[in-house]
């Protein structure tokens, strides 16, 4: 037998061999998608799906429009295509810790497409140890910018080599004020100097890089756009992380 390619964005498991982010992608874009079930505790019709494409295969999360439930302050149909959004600026920030997404059709529809991570059931963000919860920052400072409204303790996870993921990024880019996490552990503190560049060469992109502008429009409002610009303004004048905010600063349910 020939050397099998795994849908892997690290180091795959031996006897395979991972892929360049522009081979995943291409091939999260292309492959054949066969659903494998549902995802039994999603608030929306979630699928584990099978993805094959030229002799690579492996698992991914494929989450249709047509199967979100509508919310009152975000259109159904917008929820994979924040996915997309999320992944997007989690790479132009240089953090990566949203799995590679896409947006395509698929058998029940076009929806978002995502790697899927084989992750620690028992490891998330309520039984981090203390020594992992600095590694928390950059989590932190992502959902303030993107104004996630749901980083549950179940949407940080670890994979099998210990690498930090984060996922389920559909209500986020709203443009007013509507940050829900559980991860407050910096609130008040200095964000840093490295983080702070990161987030500083971001915003320089934005208004730069012509690629994300379009990238960023075919996923977002205009409106949601100009919110994402003014949360990175005000991030990097404060300098230090948010507090929570008046209403509800943490989800239901929080895991």
């Amino acid at each position: 037998m020939g050397t099998r390619t795994d849908l892997d964005r690290g180091a795959g498991p031996s006897g395979t061999t991972s892929l360049t982010d522009e081979r995943l992608l291409e091939v999260l874009s292309t492959g054949a998608v066969r659903p494998q079930g549902l995802f039994p505790n999603a608030s929306n019709y979630t699928f584990l799906v099978s993805i094959s494409h030229d002799g690579i295969q492996g698992l991914a999360v494929y989450k249709p429009c047509r199967g979100q439930r509508p919310l009152w302050d975000f259109p159904a149909e917008s929820l994979p295509l924040r996915e997309v959004a999320a992944y997007l600026v989690s790479e132009v920030l240089g953090w990566r810790f949203v799995p590679p997404t896409v947006y395509r059709d698929g058998p029940h529809g076009p929806g978002s497409v995502q790697l899927f991570v084989e992750a620690d059931p028992e490891k998330h963000y309520f039984n981090f140890e203390d020594s992992e919860k600095p590694a928390l920052r950059p989590v932190a400072l992502f959902d303030a910018l993107v104004n996630n409204a749901d980083r549950k303790a179940g949407h940080v996870l670890k994979d099998r080599q210990g690498r930090l993921w984060l996922i389920d990024h559909g209500i986020c880019f709203h443009e007013e004020p509507k940050l829900r996490t559980v991860v407050w552990d910096f609130a008040g503190e200095p964000i840093g100097d490295d983080l702070l560049g990161d987030l500083r060469a971001f915003r320089d992109r934005m208004e730069r890089d012509q690629a994300l502008r379009a990238g960023l429009e075919t996923l977002l409002a205009q409106g949601e756009i100009a919110a994402l610009a003014r949360r990175a303004d005000r991030l990097l004048k404060a300098g230090r992380f948010p507090n929570p905010g008046p209403g509800r600063p943490y989800p239901w349910p929080p895991l």
